[in-house]
């Protein structure tokens, strides 16, 4: 007898949301999770714990390019990365599902148009109770609704840079976010962006998907069991998914099973699945499983005037796309502007080479943004597996958009008041968005899924996280996975469960 009738492997942002699309259907779904709940501790709202001790980061390595081990910051908790993450859940623009010419040349496009996951989008956004505007973005798509919530209300200082961004001829807009605010500072006065969600305050993959599928009885959780690999047998169907739980290594099994581990854990789950007959690892007749690696080329860039202080609590409420879709010296897109969450002394002595003093007089003034531009997909820029450990060569592309991006909103900031405008790139540490290891496209030979994350080679095996991204565009992912994971599940209801 199986042990489900859905085995998901990793319950993140895609892996979560499908059991919530699955969970009405009653059949047997469980989710397989490496890590564990978080439980609430002192070092929850600790900037100094949490950027200064790294006391939340695994302490697992992987190997970079050059084989020299690094500690990726990826996180291994129920709930996946969105524990952690910003809350921003912004579409995709219609434009970053087409060819797109970059500086560093021309996006591959996907297999689906933007029309076919709107109505995805809607529903999640209804879903994670997003709160957000129509109207001031110009680079926005068309929605078939709007947003329930208001936006989150910008602090005074940041009220004032809306202002003097408008100024200068730019067109803020107000983020649209996946927080309870109130809920989140009756726990603690700082920002959430890169905090863990203890307190139910972020709208994540754990507190909105896995929690909508555990109302179910016939959805079950396991936690501490990492998947090791999967088994497939000689039809080529998916036959088992191998665990490791402390000491004891068990084979699950289930009719159908989805990978959601995330774009570097399902990649190399796959490889580390090779055999006799599938010797590159399963999945992979394409030889793309790990290629295409993606990781937005990302920026922190601070604004200060040494005479204003900032004591905004949380600052992150505002976005800039003027130069999404254009900017570069041929028109080329440069990428997304959004605030961080607000930086205090403690992070930005923990994150930079700065003196302590020197680094709490900064960050008392600073307004804190965020410049992310696209990384584009290369077949070289690839995970691997050596000797059991994972292996990251990321292949950075298109930089010069992203320099152009950080030198375009120095001037602006300038011109809009702030004298001293700081700017620091993030490095490999940070995992920023990381995405494509499994893309999905219509021809077997050149991509791993279809584009409802259906192997092309196993038909009962799924892929529903961001390492089907063909692109990583240039805003966060965690809406599309979302949305992407919610189309999955109905494709799945559709063609498996009508049976």
């Amino acid at each position: 007898m199986s042990d489900a009738d859905v085995i998901i492997i990793g319950s993140g942002m895609g892996g979560a949301t499908l059991a919530a699309q699955l969970a009405p259907t009653g059949r047997r779904i469980l989710i397989v999770e490496k890590g564990e709940r978080l439980k609430h501790s002192p070092a929850d709202r600790d900037s100094e714990a949490i950027f200064g001790k790294a006391h939340f980061r695994p302490k697992e390595e992987w190997l970079d390019g050059d084989g020299q081990l690094f500690n990726p910051g990826n996180y291994y908790n129920v709930g996946g990365n969105s524990k952690f993450y910003g809350a921003v859940l912004l579409r995709y623009r219609r434009e970053d599902f087409s060819p797109l010419r970059h500086m560093g040349g021309t996006t591959p496009g996907w297999p689906i148009g933007y029309d076919s996951l709107e109505p995805w989008y809607q529903k999640a956004e209804q879903m994670f109770e997003v709160r957000g505007t129509l109207g001031e973005d110009p680079t926005e798509p068309v929605h078939s609704g709007t947003y329930d919530h208001k936006p989150v209300p910008d602090e005074p200082c940041i009220a004032d840079l809306r202002r003097r961004l408008k100024s200068v001829g730019l067109h803020p807009a107000s983020l649209p976010l996946g927080v309870d605010i109130d809920t989140w500072l009756a726990h603690g006065k700082t920002t959430w962006d890169a905090f863990p969600d203890t307190c139910g305050g972020k709208k994540d993959a754990e507190t909105v998907s896995l929690a909508a599928a555990l109302r179910h009885p016939n959805v079950s959780l396991v936690t501490g069991y990492e998947v090791t690999r999967l088994l497939a047998g000689e039809g080529g169907q998916i036959t088992g998914v191998e665990v490791v739980n402390g000491s004891e290594k068990q084979v699950l099994s289930a009719p159908l099973v989805v990978l959601s581990a995330g774009a570097v854990r399902s990649a190399a789950i796959l490889l580390s699945s090779a055999n006799e007959k599938h010797p590159r690892g399963l999945a992979n007749r394409s030889d793309q499983v790990g290629r295409n690696f993606m990781n937005h080329n990302c920026s922190a860039v601070l604004a200060l005037h040494p005479f204003r202080r900032n004591p905004s609590i949380y600052q992150k409420t505002l976005l800039v796309n003027d130069f999404y879709l254009t900017g570069g010296p041929k028109g080329e897109p440069l990428g997304n502007i959004q605030l961080l969450g607000k930086i205090t002394g403690p992070i930005l002595a923990a994150s930079s080479p700065l003196p302590k003093p020197l680094a709490h007089w900064i960050a008392d003034r600073s307004i804190d943004l965020y410049a992310m531009s696209e990384d584009l997909p290369n077949p070289e820029s690839r995970v691997t597996v050596r000797n059991g450990r994972i292996m990251l060569d990321w292949k950075r592309s298109n930089w010069e958009a992203h320099l152009a991006l950080v030198n375009r909103l120095k001037s602006l900031i300038r011109k809009a008041g702030y004298p001293v405008v700081l700017s620091r790139p993030f490095d490999r540490r940070t995992p920023s968005h990381q995405c494509g290891t499994a893309r999905m496209g219509a021809d077997p030979a050149k991509s791993v899924v279809d584009s409802f994350g259906r192997s092309h080679d196993h038909r009962n095996l799924f892929i529903v996280d961001a390492s089907i991204l063909p692109t990583s565009a240039a805003v966060n992912p965690a809406l599309t996975i979302a949305a992407l994971a919610l189309r999955s599940g109905q494709h799945i209801i559709e063609t498996e469960f009508s049976q």
